[in-house]
């Protein structure tokens, strides 16, 4: 049983029992440091600076996550990494908590766990005063102390001890880093003087694309040799691989279209003459299913929807494509209806919104859901009622009110009645969520609306199709022995090579190709010059070749290139610029070499590095700051778009507009901010051993 299913059938207090025992354990202890758990295993997943994160444990939480994230679209690779990112970071920080000192003591957890920021006041608040009942709380964790039950125990550590203290421990941790924050008076007093400096320089520039590419060579030593010089800026966490491959199509022909149109012809006929559409529907396996209520026009996404509304009643229309669908489309019927609604409700539901455990069953429901019923007809408050049962975290805060809402946003039992039924209309009806108790409360636009069925059929590849894709993939695979072989063949059988780089060890998505665990995991079982076995991924069959394998650390040559390359062909322009093109003693000689005007930049602020018609260049402003090279020409500046000389006219300050101790704070207030980065830096020190791999 669930924790959630205890509460509502024997009452809020077994929950607070069990709560009672995680707080006595809590407080047999010294205090509590982050970490731990209840279950152990000598399956390792990961290490953290030598602390171990245990599968067991991580395959427990992420079946907890999977739970409370059903129906919001999350797939499980996603949730894994946000898990394993989460619990990295946690052992990074216990290991902190540790170092500093830092703890929970059992009445700074009993403050949190009972005073105004509870998690527990939903279920100790008086619907009618609005009071969280702390006495009713602290009876109930007293009187429950024989609870046994581990599963629940683990599940309320889960979702309150557990987040209660990381939450102090983390507010204690991120207090002692903004504390630490610390500006000197001549760094606030050296900040505001250079915000206040201002300049006018006289210039000539020559950029770097005036002069070719082609013009200017750049080796694999020159690149080596500028990452060697800023290795700190090239470094790589991880490992990454990157392959060649070819692929083979495997997408539907028009042979398999065909198939599919005369299939769903021949359906045609029975169709239009079933009386049950949603039977039929799912007899036939649609891939859409049957939503049996109303929809305006507006709100119909379908291609056509201009011919469909059209469709007399009992008539079928198709088949059309949709997508990636072949459909046909019945009218079942059609009425006026509003284009919107408002209602409100009170849920009596079947599983925990939450946990999807089971509450109650079908009776227990039933007749809860009656007794609200009568409750309210004999005068019972609507909202203290909705406060205390309502099974809808959506709506249950507001009085049970959902705003105007338009038609196929809710179930088709629940949007029936907010949509068919009078204004002022009150009733119960049950779902597949559980039983509503529902007061329509306001109805905008009528307009007809259309009760349609769509049998679709996906028009999918047949097994000749995808024998034949595999076919020429093994026929590719039979010739292409090695890489020059892989190259050769592509090229014979005109097939182009397209490149995937930087697949992670715990990828699931290769590239744009789509997702394939099995092929990552071949790419990171096999070595350099490896060729797979065919592979098919979405509507294509692929035969792969490993070109690049990439150790963590420093990047290598071929990794760098892309990000280097440029930089250090413009730092062989800027060399070839400074020794070919600027000769001359002053601007005007210069300028005439290079056949290029002298011009004038009023207005440069040291604090903006920025030159009007040429872009941002710190150094050569921050040249023009030079007061000792007030009135000569500069040696050649190497900027980032072109070589620069110039000569500084006047450099000074403007008058301050800005107060110290202000400008101060939004300094402190900027540095404060970046403590919230301190987890990225954590990260970069640590020792993290990553063994996911192995098991999935």
């Amino acid at each position: 049983m669930s924790i959630i299913q205890r509460i509502r059938d024997k009452g809020a207090w077994v929950l607070f029992g069990i709560i009672a025992l995680a707080l006595i354990a809590f407080i047999l202890q010294d205090g509590v440091r982050q970490g731990g758990g209840l279950f152990t295993n000598t399956t390792v997943l990961g290490e953290v600076n030598g602390q171990t994160l245990l599968k067991a444990s991580f395959d427990e939480k992420l079946n907890d996550l999977e739970q409370m994230a059903q129906g919001q679209g999350g797939p499980r690779e996603e949730l894994m990494e946000q898990l394993w990112n989460q619990e990295v970071d946690q052992l990074l920080l216990k290991e902190q908590y540790e170092k500093l000192g830092l703890m929970v003591s059992p009445k700074e957890l009993s403050d949190l766990l009972f005073g105004p920021n509870s998690p527990l006041k939903q279920e100790f608040t008086d619907p009618a005063t609005g009071e969280f009942r702390v006495n009713d709380a602290r009876n109930a964790i007293a009187q429950m102390k024989r609870s046994k039950s581990a599963e629940q125990t683990r599940m309320v550590n889960t979702v309150y001890i557990n987040p209660a203290v990381e939450r102090i421990l983390r507010i204690k941790y991120q207090s002692l880093l903004l504390q630490s924050s610390y500006i000197p008076k001549w760094l606030v007093e050296k900040q505001i003087a250079d915000n206040n400096s201002i300049a006018t320089m006289s210039y000539v520039y020559y950029p770097y694309n005036a002069i070719p590419d082609s013009a200017v060579k750049v080796s694999d030593d020159d690149i080596a040799s500028y990452v060697k010089k800023h290795a700190n800026e090239y470094q790589k966490l991880e490992e990454t691989r990157n392959v060649t491959y070819v692929a083979f199509s495997a997408a539907p022909s028009s042979t398999d279209s065909a198939n599919v149109y005369n299939e769903l012809m021949s359906l045609k006929d029975s169709f239009a003459t079933t009386k049950d559409a949603g039977l039929f529907l799912a007899k036939n396996s649609s891939a859409l299913p049957f939503y049996d209520s109303y929809f305006s026009k507006s709100r119909i996404q379908q291609p056509n929807k201009d011919t469909l509304v059209r469709i007399p009643v009992g008539q079928v229309y198709g088949p059309y494509v949709d997508g990636n669908n072949y459909v046909l489309a019945k009218m079942i019927n059609s009425k006026t209806w509003p284009d919107s609604a408002r209602v409100r409700h009170i849920l009596i539901a079947f599983n925990d919104p939450n946990t999807r455990q089971p509450l109650r069953n079908d009776s227990v429901a039933s007749k809860l859901a009656d007794s609200i019923r009568n409750a309210i007809i004999t005068g019972a408050d609507f909202n203290a009622l909705c406060t205390r049962y309502s099974n809808d975290p959506g709506s249950k805060d507001k009085g049970g009110v959902y705003e105007y809402f338009p038609q196929g946003q809710m179930v088709a039992e629940f949007n029936d009645f907010s949509f068919d039924k009078p204004v002022g209309t009150k009733g119960i009806v049950k779902t597949e969520f559980g039983y509503h108790y529902i007061e329509v409360l306001g109805q905008k636009n009528p307009n007809p609306a259309y009760k349609i069925a769509y049998l679709a059929k996906p028009i999918l590849a047949g097994t000749e199709t995808e024998a034949a894709a595999a076919a020429a993939a093994a026929q590719f695979l039979a010739a292409a022995k090695d890489a020059r072989k892989f190259s050769d063949e592509a090229t014979r059988m005109k097939k182009p090579l397209q490149s995937i780089s930087d697949i992670r060890e715990n990828d699931y998505n290769v590239g744009t190709l789509g997702q394939s665990r099995t092929l990552v995991r071949w790419i990171y079982q096999n070595d350099a010059g490896d060729i797979s076995e065919p592979t098919s991924i979405g509507d294509q069959v692929i035969v792969a070749l490993i070109n690049g394998i990439f150790p963590k650390g420093t990047m290598s040559v071929a990794e760098a290139k892309p990000l280097v390359e440029n930089i250090v062909r413009n730092e062989k322009k800027a060399t070839l610029i400074a020794t070919t093109k600027f000769k001359g003693k002053n601007l005007d000689e210069i300028a005439k070499n290079i056949q290029a005007p002298v011009q004038k930049a009023d207005t440069l602020f040291f604090s903006a590095p920025f030159i009007a018609g040429v872009g941002n260049e710190p150094a050569v402003v921050g040249a023009a700051f030079n007061k000792s090279q007030i009135g000569k020409t500069s040696s050649p500046i190497r900027g980032t778009t072109g070589v620069f000389a110039i000569q500084t006219e006047s450099a000074g300050a403007r008058p301050s507009m800005q107060d110290t101790e202000s400008f101060k704070q939004s300094l402190m207030q900027l540095l404060r901010s970046s403590s919230f980065r301190s987890q990225d830096a954590l990260r970069k020190a640590a020792k993290i051993k990553d063994n996911r791999f192995q098991f999935n």
